[in-house]
């Protein structure tokens, strides 16, 4: 192939790569059928080449759908509202949570915050409103299918790390097959409960979980977009 050939064909997948990662954001309201076996193991196959600290790839990831979705939903969106009722019940992560947002993280955080709860209504400082859609979380938004990723214990927090790499690349595989996706931190502060219910390892720790489907647009809280910090804010140049 010639150099212009090349070039060429680089260009496309760049501009092919930018366009999937543009389109991408975070579904909060899924229509209920169902994502073919063949589609979700599409998905996963391309998501299996992330790239891991020498190789050791240490995802496992639980598929959920039908009615075990259904009976996983039910179960954990029961647990997350009891201790919703109970307050000051401590979190289950497996990894340390942040311990604070200051400064310009807070500042993010907090224009996401406002951005989902107006789409839907819900006014600043309405904390019982605000309490029924964080437990949508626990719903999983309405998704017919779950992914559980957990990671290997000794492999600390680079195997946490490797494993976001995954998330990443699944979430991008999915996209470019049409199927929408969040990834949800929020069911890890039940990793206790969790572990037990799908009879997981103690070895096995809890990352994080991926809510995914197809996306019903008709919904508002579909629409918003979260913003990004310029190249000027994330990175700095070492020239000398």
């Amino acid at each position: 192939m010639s150099k212009a050939g090349e070039n060429s064909d680089a260009l496309s997948l760049a501009t092919a790569f930018e366009t999937l990662i543009g389109r991408r954001y975070s579904c909060r309201a899924f229509q209920s059928r169902s994502v073919q076996r063949e589609v979700i193991e599409r998905i996963l196959t391309a998501a299996q080449r992330t790239a891991s600290w020498c190789n050791a790839q240490p995802w496992h990831v639980t598929i959920t759908s039908g009615s075990g979705t259904e009976r996983l939903r039910n179960a954990l969106y029961e647990h997350a509202a009891r201790n919703a009722q109970a307050m000051g019940s401590a979190p289950e992560y497996d990894f340390e949570a942040p311990r604070e947002y200051h400064g310009v993280y807070l500042q993010r955080r907090r224009e996401c915050g406002l951005q989902l709860y107006s789409s839907i209504g819900i006014s600043k400082g309405d904390r019982e409103a605000g309490t029924r859609q964080a437990l949508e979380n626990f719903r999983f938004f309405g998704a017919p299918h779950m992914a559980i990723i957990t990671s290997e214990e000794s492999l600390g927090a680079y195997g946490a790390l490797d494993c976001g790499a995954y998330v990443s690349n699944f979430v991008l595989a999915a996209n470019a097959l049409g199927v929408a996706s969040i990834a949800q931190a929020a069911i890890a502060s039940y990793s206790r409960f969790l572990r037990g219910y799908l009879e997981l390892p103690p070895t096995r720790k809890l990352v994080c979980g991926i809510a995914f489907g197809y996306a019903d647009e008709t919904q508002a809280i579909n629409q918003f977009r979260t913003s990004r910090a310029s190249l000027g804010e994330a990175m700095s140049w070492l020239d000398n």
